[in-house]
Formats: C-alpha cells, structure tokens, sequence
C-alpha cells in the first residue's frame, strides 16, 4: 500500500466532503432545513455536535478511501466513478429509511440521497486520480 497516496487522498476526499456538505447543507438545503426547523435540534444545540459530524465525515472518508486501495487501485476513472456512484448509493440510503420513519418532506430525502450519491461519485474520481499503488522497481 502506498502509504503517502493512501493519506493524500484522504486528505482530499476529507477537503472535498468538507466542502461539498457546506454547500450543500449550509447553501443548497438551508430553505428546506428552515421550512421543517421543528424536526431539528436549535441551532445553539447543533453547534455543541459539530464535532461529531467531522469525525463521521473522517471515518466515511477514511473507509472510502482504503476499499479503494485495496480492492479498486490501479484501475481507471471509470472504475472510480461507478465505485463512488455504489458506495454514494449504499452510504446514503439512510435518506430514503429517514423518509419513512420520519416526519422528513419527500423532496429533501430526495435531495439529501441524490447529493450523496453526487459525492460519493466525486470522491470516486478524486481517489482514482490521486490514489495510485507502489510500483515494484525494476532492476
């Protein structure tokens, strides 16, 4: 395993998550989160679980990226794409379960899946590109 790749592309999908959730969270969804502010905790309270949320988005980059490496490394973008595309689609099913047992509009459980499956094909490019296993010298 190529040591130094494996924590570069962590570090990238870490960044492009950050950032991809602000945006789509903290811009995208804000008027869906203010329309059904009665299902959230106040946002004093939130605050006080941020730090939850980034250790979560670490774990979730942290696997992402080493089932790349150990199953999918070498391979092309293509490969990366359709990686992220399934694991987007298996990490955020929690969106459509939400809908069902909870009192959440249909339209933002549509839009919290669909964002993570954009993600996670985000990060499956990102990865292929940055991740790349150690090559065997030759002599």
């Amino acid at each position: 395993m190529n040591m130094k790749r494996l924590l570069l592309a962590m570090a990238a999908a870490f960044a492009i998550t950050y950032a991809f959730d602000f945006l789509v969270h903290g811009v995208w969804l804000r008027p869906d989160y203010l329309a059904a502010q009665s299902l959230w905790r106040p946002p004093a309270e939130m605050r006080t679980f941020q730090h939850w949320v980034t250790v979560a988005q670490l774990i979730a980059v942290a696997t992402f990226v080493l089932l790349w490496a150990k199953g999918f490394a070498g391979r092309d973008i293509g490969t990366g794409i359709l990686f992220g595309l399934l694991v987007g689609m298996s990490q955020h099913v929690w969106a459509i379960v939400n809908y069902v047992a909870m009192p959440v509009p249909g339209a933002l459980a549509a839009k919290w899946f669909l964002a993570g499956v954009a993600e996670g094909v985000l990060l499956g490019i990102a990865t292929a590109l940055i991740y790349k296993p150690k090559v065997a010298l030759e002599r």
